[in-house]
């Protein structure tokens, strides 16, 4: 992974200017902050733990929890038969963690809280990645569809089975909010678990949530939009010289030519990724500095009224950013080996939905006894978002008797 360090990497831009970058001090939060000692608290009281603050607790239950450790065997965007070095879901949640940290670290924003957000922003998803999400959501459309995100929120306050007194993992007001609001408000008519917890205890839904998850997610931008590069270049989805003709990439591309000439393609994408990211995250912290320097918030609260993002690429920057992800979907995520092997994946999603809707039996002995006693479909919707590709693929040989090929 292409280290992404505050105090050095961060400091040197592609062509190695300094660009002086002010690091707070650990620990230190500015007005705007979220404050541990100001949370709302969590929905079942409970006594803040004498040595962590309650978000470095909420990160701590994350980690720990059995729909993180899944994530190890969930696509991101290879199968993971494919190869041991492609990303998963799980290494792109600790890389999206490491810059969310990085990034509140330098703004003075609640590093804990950053890192909780990351941590939880793809504990939803289901297997075989985005593919799988799209015929889940297909199958299940006449009783609310699916939504990794909305799942995300049930996993954390209903289907982990840590704790004697309570269902989930009772995260604090902060975590949950920036979990379900990340990408931003949710306007409209709101359905599902969000709605439906939302009822129990508002997450304010039309706002915008506090800068730490906002700071989340754009770490999630920056680390897929450079990391997925990595994994297409070493699957040989594209050449070094392809990426000539991608926008943003190619200044990035050239430059490293320039210097180095041809390197061993591990030292070639080392070099490439550390500049790249460099520039990403040099630029939010910029736009994000000034936007808050205009904005001179008091408390974190009124942050969240704004109106708008407060976290931000620069409009340049961002035109550019959305020219790549064209580029990538276009050349990495619909380049014909990834399709055949999704629309595989989506078959093994939707045959065992169909499954075991028509025989509930199939289902393990617990969760068949919560389908005669549900919405139908809603636990075989809970059973499937949970698994990870590899027992996917295992229940499709148990309930089918024959072995699919992803």
């Amino acid at each position: 992974m292409a280290e992404t360090n505050t105090r050095d990497s961060l400091k040197t831009a592609p062509a190695g200017r300094l660009l002086g970058t002010v690091v707070s001090p650990p620990g230190a939060h500015a007005t705007y902050a979220a404050r541990p000692e100001a949370s709302r608290g969590r929905f079942h009281p409970e006594t803040e733990s004498a040595t962590r603050s309650c978000y470095s607790r909420d990160r701590d239950r994350i980690i720990h929890s059995t729909a993180f450790r899944r994530l190890k065997h969930k696509t991101q965007v290879f199968v993971q038969h494919e190869g041991d070095y492609y990303r998963t879901r799980l290494t792109h949640s600790l890389e999206v963690a490491q810059l969310a940290r990085s990034l509140a670290r330098t703004l003075a924003a609640d590093e804990d809280l950053a890192e909780t957000v990351a941590l939880a922003h793809d504990l939803g998803h289901t297997p075989f990645g985005h593919a799988g999400e799209e015929a889940l959501d297909a199958v299940t459309r006449n009783i609310g569809g699916f939504d990794h995100n909305a799942h995300a929120l049930r996993l954390v306050t209903k289907l982990e089975h840590r704790y004697a007194d309570f269902d989930g993992l009772n995260l604090t007001w902060e975590t949950l909010e920036g979990l379900v609001k990340h990408n931003g408000p949710l306007t409209g008519a709101q359905t599902g678990p969000i709605a439906s917890f939302d009822q129990r205890w508002s997450l304010e839904l039309a706002s915008w949530p506090g800068l730490e998850a906002q700071l989340a997610a754009l770490a999630d931008d920056i680390a897929y939009v450079s990391h997925d590069i990595d994994d297409g270049l070493r699957a040989g989805l594209f050449t070094v010289h392809d990426l000539l003709e991608w926008p943003l990439v190619d200044a990035h591309v050239a430059g490293v030519l320039d210097r180095h000439g041809e390197l061993e393609l591990s030292r070639f994408i080392g070099e490439l990724i550390r500049t790249l990211m460099s520039e990403l995250m040099e630029d939010v912290l910029a736009q994000t500095r000034a936007n808050l320097d205009a904005a001179q918030f008091s408390y974190s609260a009124a942050l969240r009224g704004a109106g708008r993002a407060m976290a931000a690429f620069s409009p340049a920057l961002l035109e550019q950013v959305k020219a790549l992800k064209g580029f990538q979907m276009r050349n990495m995520y619909r380049h014909p080996r990834v399709a055949a092997s999704m629309g595989r994946a989506q078959a093994v999603v939707t045959d065992l939905f169909e499954a075991f809707m028509a025989n509930p039996d199939l289902l393990p002995p617990d969760w068949a006894l919560a389908a005669r006693q549900a919405v139908p479909g809603a636990v075989a919707r809970d059973y499937i978002a949970g698994m990870t590709d590899r027992y996917a693929l295992a229940e499709y040989a148990r309930v089918f008797g024959n072995e699919i090929q992803i």
